[in-house]
């Protein structure tokens, strides 16, 4: 799996990435972009 967050695109090595499942299938998100999925975009 590429290191990568399916939201922003960020392949950084240096920021936290988090194991979640989106529509069936097993993505990456990095922490910069949680608070987006928890609370949608505003």
């Amino acid at each position: 799996m590429e290191t990568k967050c399916f939201v922003c695109g960020n392949a950084d090595t240096t920021v936290v990435y988090l194991k979640c499942i989106h529509e069936g299938k097993e993505e990456l998100v990095c922490v910069r972009c949680l608070p987006i999925l928890i609370h949608g975009a505003h």
